[in-house]
């Protein structure tokens, strides 16, 4: 296959249409640029026939060119439909498509969403860089209720964000985290599994000056002494409040209960704080 410009979308001479139910195959995939997800592991994907494999590859060369922005709400069903000449069935498998690759998001009562940005950010200046370099030295000397603030302000909202924003898909990773956590018996690999599941919550987002503030606070709790600090608060009652209470968020984010999620995440929170006091 062959491409005409950097956006450009080639079909291949056997596409079939969405009526005809026939399975799209690697090879009669749709080719844009940037690389569809879907093209990098074509032998891992759902099946889908090649009407709706086709939409998907529409769509994405429209949010890959800009013509649909991150953040920005993408047209309805039916409109798609009309413009796209296929079944309303069809475009909503294929907005299924695009979300479980993380390309769009689906928020009830509000609309589909583009959640994947194509911009590359602009090489720091100088004074920039001096700037972010100063952010991750002076991580060292955050004191335990300067981080007790920093993380009261920004978990809660990060709960309230994820829980309308979190993917199908993202809600499976963090069970997957959560569940290998649960059984977690090695200190080391429980604090890992417990940052995992914080940083992965905090992606799911889909807010790039959170995340990018949120990996500030995560690079103090990978210092030694934090991990350390950590690991000594994990006794068996304190393991036990730790899984109970990102179990209880998790459950939250699955129902979509905004409120319930934020709640849980301040009980999360509020472990750390009582612990804090307590070898304070």
């Amino acid at each position: 296959m062959s491409e005409s410009s950097p956006y450009s979308l080639t079909s291949t001479s056997g596409m079939a249409s969405s009526e005809t139910g026939q399975l799209c195959t690697p090879d009669a995939a749709v080719a844009v640029s940037p690389t569809p997800p879907w093209d990098r592991d074509p032998s891992n994907h759902p099946l889908v026939t090649c009407g709706v494999k086709a939409v998907s590859a529409k769509l994405f060369e429209r949010i890959s060119s800009g013509s649909y922005s991150f953040g920005t709400r993408i047209p309805a069903e039916r409109q798609l439909s009309q413009e796209f000449g296929e079944s309303r069935n069809t475009i909503r498998r294929a907005i299924g498509f695009l979300e479980y690759y993380r390309v769009v998001t689906r928020r009830g009562g509000s609309g589909t969403f583009v959640s994947i940005r194509f911009a590359k950010p602009a090489d720091p200046s100088p004074t920039e860089q001096v700037g972010l370099q100063n952010a991750v030295t002076d991580v060292e000397g955050i004191s335990p209720f300067e981080m007790h603030v920093a993380r009261s302000s920004i978990e809660p909202e990060i709960a309230r964000l994820a829980t309308t924003s979190l993917s199908i898909r993202d809600l499976a990773n963090l069970k997957d985290i959560l569940s290998n956590l649960n059984v977690a018996a090695d200190p080391d690999h429980f604090v890992r599994l417990e940052q995992s599941f914080l940083m992965s919550l905090c992606h799911g987002t889909r807010n790039t000056a959170i995340i990018a503030m949120y990996g500030i606070l995560n690079q103090v709790r990978l210092l030694p002494q934090w991990c350390a600090h950590k690991k000594r608060s994990l006794t068996p009652d304190g393991t036990l409040e730790v899984k109970l209470a990102l179990n209880s968020l998790l459950t939250a984010l699955e129902h979509r209960k905004v409120d319930n999620a934020v709640e849980c995440m301040r009980r999360y929170i509020a472990l750390s704080q009582e612990e804090m006091f307590a070898r304070g």
